[in-house]
């Protein structure tokens, strides 16, 4: 299946095509800007095209008028591409429930709605009209995407977020809208789709940030109690990384030898194991959707690269024994550690949850694509 994203390097593009990639073997081709502004260019992507995600939208501009008028313009190039094509693609458009609302962006969504339905129908298609709730999750764009990426990024680098409204907000993390787009993929029929969010006030939210970051900030794991939980924790590291790793440990040293903790977890949980390493090997090469995972090399030394899964930049961080250092790995990065010393490498490894070897959240890929080539 060819499937075409607009704003596909976007917050929501990127999740999305990282779910498509990962659970469903397929490759999107993203559109950004350059693309849409392209008549041409946009026109025969569309014809290529079985499904378009559209979710290519504004949130944020310099005035109300353009925030509602980006939205409709956005489905207006998609619309004529459909008719220039002369196709008839299952389109998939990521809506908001704020259509319902009489404001600036809710007037636009809806009717960019309106407008790519009518293009859709008119071309022999089918159109899914997908009505998200607000949205959350890793490298959200803060003052942008969400309140969420905001408190996210204040509160990971020291800041203090304030409440402006205190009111509760259906919230849904970027994967479980991903996952509810790709459903829509399938079938000929017009629907219109209404994911659930998970209600919290605006200041809860911020009181399990304020949370996270206490207990984090000390190297310990907090409670990860239930899906959200988990999420919105997933959420906050991402904005600590990777400006804040590695981490060092207080080490207690007496006569008898050193002593330092690895991992402390509030609850839930838990898996720790060791490895020695040879010189010259990797352990790793694969990425998690949803694990939390810390590195904690005690012997040796190592070097531990990431790369953020649709992406080409590495992150490389050395950390050795006599230092005794962790790094935490992001999800949706793809990571390896190396043994690049004389000796064996010792590491320490813990993961918040048991392994399930029926679904054990481990996605093989490399790091240096061009060793895969």
């Amino acid at each position: 299946m060819n499937v075409v994203i607009t704003g596909g390097f976007g917050f929501l593009g990127w999740h999305t095509a990282c779910r498509l990639r990962v659970l469903h073997g397929t490759d999107a081709v993203r559109l950004g800007r350059a693309e849409l502004a392209d008549p041409e260019a946009l026109a025969a992507h569309v014809r290529d095209a079985d499904v378009v995600l559209h979710l290519a939208g504004v949130n944020r501009a310099g005035s109300d008028e353009e925030v509602q008028a980006g939205n409709v313009e956005l489905a207006e190039r998609l619309a004529a591409a459909i008719k220039a094509a002369g196709t008839a693609p299952r389109v998939v458009y990521a809506n908001s429930i704020h259509a319902r609302l009489d404001n600036a962006y809710g007037r636009g969504k809806a009717e960019a709605s309106r407008v790519l339905g009518a293009a859709v129908r008119a071309a022999g298609g089918s159109f899914a009209d997908v009505l998200l709730p607000n949205l959350f999750g890793e490298h959200g764009r803060p003052r942008y995407n969400s309140f969420v990426a905001t408190f996210c990024h204040l509160v990971a680098t020291g800041e203090e977020p304030t409440v402006a409204e205190d009111k509760e907000v259906p919230l849904l993390h970027a994967q479980a809208a991903a996952a509810v787009l790709i459903e829509a993929m399938d079938g000929d029929a017009d629907v219109v789709v209404e994911p659930d969010g998970v209600p919290r006030r605006v200041s809860e939210v911020l009181t399990m940030l304020r949370g996270f970051h206490e207990v984090y900030q000390r190297g310990e794991i907090p409670a990860l109690a239930d899906d959200f939980t988990v999420d919105l924790f997933n959420t906050y590291r991402s904005y600590t990384f990777p400006e804040q790793f590695p981490r060092y440990a207080t080490v207690h040293a007496d006569a008898r030898g050193d002593l330092f903790e690895t991992v402390r977890s509030h609850g839930g949980t838990g898996q720790s194991f060791v490895s020695t390493t040879r010189p010259g090997h990797t352990r790793g090469e694969h990425f998690h959707l949803r694990k939390v995972e810390r590195f904690y090399v005690v012997r040796g030394t190592a070097e531990i690269a990431l790369r953020r899964l649709l992406d080409d930049e590495v992150v490389r961080f050395t950390v050795g024994g006599d230092r005794p250092g962790y790094v935490d790995m992001p999800t949706l990065w793809v990571h390896n550690i190396s043994n690049i010393g004389d000796e064996d490498l010792v590491t320490v490894f813990w993961a918040d949850q048991l392994l399930d070897p029926d679904n054990p959240d481990q996605y093989p890929e490399r790091v240096c694509q061009e060793e895969s080539a």
